[in-house]
């Protein structure tokens, strides 16, 4: 929605331009992103997305923004936590600026992030009543405040230090690799039920999967597994043919499961629930027995212990 749906905010301000995926591999083709860039000469070029199953190349993004004169701004909001625990792709050395919230992988409270790598003079020759360059961080600093926000949230602060510094202990790094496992795991037991996985797998913590082979949209599966306490949310595909409040597939990410301390075989069942769930959507009896299945199964991972 952000990056500039004409539903959002995004949208409204600003004229943008999309690349996409490719219809057959789901995945971003770099020289047609490249074509884009060359033919539309953006100001500003934005990677990242909310339901994109593969690693980034940002080294190849920068290049194609430093050859239209373009800022390159990296979304990292759902694999900032992987990307912390060096799984993925790291965008500081490439990108200008990289924004994230810190409510996703990171597991911290709901805010976000702005960072950049280096400080820089502002591209549009904005200067200080004394002729000064403002450098870019200022910039940055006066669009959120005073320009978007008001009073600083300290518990919020708190919350994100607290995250933060779980990010740097060693045990971050074993839970970021299991939830990247468990994600492969899934997607490898939802392909072997026949089920398409876009791009084909996963390089992260979630997948993205056309339900079209099912014959169900992604609205029922979202309201028949959440009857059996499933959670996963309905998800516009790759020129998906049903609207957006119906689309043709969902997204199930591993994140949460993970820091419950599921393992890959906890995922593959899960996998079978759904299964069982989506192959029958109109039986509510099946999906009150999947539900006692699945909260007998959490009770060997309590929340708190």
């Amino acid at each position: 929605l952000s990056h500039g749906s004409p539903v959002n905010y995004s949208g409204k301000v600003y004229a943008p331009v999309f690349y996409g995926v490719e219809e057959d591999t789901g995945r971003i083709d770099m020289d047609k992103v490249e074509a884009i860039a060359h033919e539309e000469k953006p100001k500003l070029i934005i990677c990242g997305a909310s339901a994109y199953a593969r690693d980034w190349d940002y080294a190849r993004f920068r290049a194609i923004a430093d050859s239209v004169g373009a800022l390159l701004l990296a979304d990292i909001a759902h694999p900032a936590g992987l990307i912390a625990a060096k799984l993925l792709n790291d965008p500081m050395p490439h990108c200008h600026i990289v924004t994230s919230t810190t409510h996703k992988t990171l597991r911290g409270p709901r805010g976000g992030i702005i960072l950049m790598g280096q400080d820089f003079e502002n591209p549009w020759g904005r200067t200080t009543k004394k002729g000064t360059p403002i450098k870019m961080s200022s910039i940055l600093d006066s669009g959120v405040f005073p320009g978007m926000q008001g009073g600083p949230l300290e518990h919020v602060i708190a919350a994100k230090a607290v995250a933060f510094g779980e990010a740097l202990h060693p045990g971050y790094k074993e839970y970021c690799e299991q939830v990247v496992k468990n994600a492969q795991a899934m997607a490898a037991a939802f392909v072997s039920r026949g089920y398409n996985i876009i791009s084909g797998g996963t390089d992260n913590h979630l997948m993205l999967i056309d339900l079209r082979s099912k014959g169900v949209t992604g609205k029922v599966a979202e309201h028949v597994l959440e009857a059996a306490d499933i959670t996963v949310n309905k998800n516009m595909i790759p020129f998906d043919p049903q609207p957006p409040m119906t689309t043709s597939g969902m997204r199930v990410g591993t994140a949460a499961v993970t820091t419950r301390g599921f393992r890959e075989a906890d995922c593959i069942k899960v996998v079978e629930w759904i299964d069982r769930v989506l192959s029958q959507p109109d039986d509510a009896d099946l999906q009150a027995s999947v539900r006692i299945e699945v909260n007998g199964h959490m009770h060997n991972f309590p929340l708190y212990e």
